[in-house]
C-alpha cells in the first residue's frame, strides 16, 4: 500500500500516514513505528529512492519498486478495495452514532482525574470487557 501511495505522488512520511488516515475516513491512522521501518525496507529493496531535506525524507518509487508494484497489482487492487469498503460502512449514519460513541467513551477515560485506585481499574476494565463481549455477540 504505502509503495502505491509513492507511486501515485513522492511523499514524505508524515503525508503517507495522513493519506492513509484520509482514505479510512480518519478512523485509523498508522503509528510512525509501522510506516517509517516499512519506507525504510522499501528503500533497502531497492524499491524506493530518498531524498534528503534538512530532517525530512521524500520517498520516490523506483523503476523496480514499479516492477513489483504491476506484478502485486491484483493484491493492491484488492487491499485498496477492501478499504474503499470499510470506508463506506463507516458514512453510513449508524457507524457515526457508534463513532460518536467510542469518541464521547474515550472522553469520559480522559475526563478520569487523578490516579485510579485498584479497585477502580478493576470496574473500569470490567465495563469494557463486558461491553466487548456483548458487542461480539451482536456480530
Amino acid at each position: 500500500m504505502i509503495l502505491q501511495l509513492i507511486a501515485e505522488k513522492p511523499s514524505y512520511g508524515y503525508e503517507i500516514i495522513k493519506s492513509i488516515q484520509e482514505r479510512l475516513g480518519g478512523s485509523y491512522a498508522p503509528s510512525p513505528g509501522v510506516v517509517y521501518p516499512m519506507l525504510t525496507m522499501l528503500e533497502e529493496m531497492g524499491h524506493a529512492t530518498v531524498v534528503s531535506e534538512g530532517a525530512r525524507k521524500l520517498y520516490t518509487i523506483t523503476e523496480e519498486g514499479s516492477m513489483s508494484l504491476a506484478e502485486n497489482k491484483a493484491i493492491v487492487d484488492a487491499i485498496f478495495a477492501r478499504i474503499d469498503r470499510v470506508r463506506g460502512e463507516q458514512t453510513s449514519e449508524g457507524a457515526q452514532q457508534i463513532e460518536r460513541a467510542v469518541a464521547n467513551f474515550r472522553m469520559a477515560l480522559r475526563m478520569r482525574t487523578g490516579k485510579l485506585t485498584t479497585e477502580q481499574v478493576h470496574a473500569i476494565t470490567d465495563i469494557i470487557d463486558a461491553a466487548a463481549k456483548q458487542i461480539e455477540r451482536l456480530v
